[in-house]
């Protein structure tokens, strides 16, 4: 064969590569490869190493990890001792990656490099890296050889699919980067609806993240940190889930944990032990409802009094509803001067607030004995249903109504 002929099949090789596929094909392609890392994110990174909400078998630990390493370059003790201290210090000036701390747009933009910072922080890995693969395949290819994954990576890609290929690696390597350090990190943490009041600003955005395996469900997650699965209503869709449902079907995985459902009895004559374990059980369900209470109550006195303020003092009072679900500590000063003054002015809105602080300390006053937390609550909820206000008569009978 002529050297301009051999010439000629390698350049027709490198247009097309070995599988000769079509735009779309390549673009399906493409989209499958992402898919795939997406799930070894969720389920592997996530699920199993960060939050231990459930056991994977050799064979997918192995593969995630290899998958990994070739279309992320990204460590595993590094992401969990990221992601666990994220969670420990969530919305402070420590969280990795708050955009109600560092802004939205720097998240958005920077996700990749706010992460690469904190990878880089020896204490952030030894204090939350614990429990992360530590074998001679991670300590002498995938944590030594980070860069190494996603330079062969480039090279099947381009065997595979010719010039294309290089397209293909380049959506690759910014998919993560874009969807989990950018969009789960920042707008997930900002913009969106959430099903339960954690005090963090954590929220969901279903439908728009329906591309990233369950992510999206971001407020379901930080309400159950533990769980393995992470939608909470029959319209969420949590692919991840399916993914772990399936794998735990072949004897490849096994769920230690998923978030309890609320569930109700009749009544209980008393506040008793069964009770005070029945509201730790379900208290994210309960504040919720709590919350949604609080924002009727306030926005009634947003109405009674909007006759009496300025704009610019109507707006602070209303701009300042979106922190009732959440830890009113965090809200802006300019806001919370306002709030404070309407919340004063209102019995019941003071009465409201002031009691939501008092049910929060069932389950946060960790030195207190369980006695002690029994005859809080049950102090809480003889003064909440003899209050003369509606709400707090509603929560403490379904406080009472709790089953485990």
């Amino acid at each position: 064969m002529a050297f301009a002929d051999i010439l000629s099949s390698l350049l027709a090789f490198l247009r097309s590569g070995a599988l000769d596929l079509p735009w779309w094909g390549v673009l399906l392609a493409a989209l499958g490869m992402t898919h795939v890392t997406i799930v070894a994110v969720t389920v592997f990174l996530h699920r199993h190493q960060a939050h231990r909400a459930l056991d994977l078998g050799a064979l997918p630990s192995h593969f995630f990890r290899f998958w990994l390493w070739l279309t992320t370059g990204m460590v595993t003790k590094e992401w969990t001792a990221i992601h666990r201290k994220h969670h420990a210090k969530c919305e402070t000036a420590e969280d990795p990656h708050s955009p109600q701390v560092k802004g939205l747009w720097k998240v958005l933009s920077e996700g990749a490099e706010l992460y690469r910072a904190e990878a880089a922080n020896a204490e952030t890995l030894a204090r939350y890296g614990h429990g992360t693969p530590d074998d001679w395949l991670e300590g002498h290819v995938y944590a030594r050889h980070p860069v190494l994954g996603v330079a062969l990576m480039l090279v099947l890609d381009v065997l595979l699919f010719g010039a294309a290929g290089i397209t293909v690696w380049a959506v690759q390597m910014a998919w993560i980067p874009f969807w989990a350090a950018g969009v789960v990190n920042g707008l997930a943490h900002f913009w969106g609806y959430r099903n339960f009041a954690c005090a963090d600003a954590s929220t969901n955005l279903w439908p728009l993240g329906l591309v990233i395996g369950g992510e999206e469900l971001h407020n379901n997650h930080h309400a159950f940190a533990t769980s393995a699965r992470f939608s909470a209503k029959w319209y969420e869709v949590d692919i991840g889930w399916g993914y772990i449902r399936l794998m735990s079907a072949l004897g490849l995985a096994r769920v230690k944990k998923v978030a309890p459902r609320p569930r109700l009895r009749s009544l209980r004559p008393q506040v008793d032990d069964h009770t005070l374990q029945a509201l730790i059980t379900h208290r994210y369900d309960l504040m919720t409802r709590y919350a949604k209470s609080l924002r009727q109550a306030y926005e009634a006195e947003l109405r009674a009094l909007r006759g009496r303020l300025d704009a610019v003092e109507f707006k602070r009072a209303r701009d300042a509803r979106r922190w009732l679900a959440g830890d009113l500590g965090r809200m802006p000063a300019e806001l919370r001067q306002r709030f404070d003054a309407l919340v004063q002015g209102s019995g019941p809105l003071q009465t409201l607030v002031a009691m939501r602080e008092e049910l929060s300390a069932v389950w946060e006053r960790t030195n207190a004995s369980r006695e002690q937390l029994l005859a809080h609550l049950q102090d809480w909820c003889r003064r909440a249903e003899s209050s003369g206000i509606r709400q707090l008569e509603e929560m403490s009978l379904r406080l009472r109504r709790y089953a485990i």
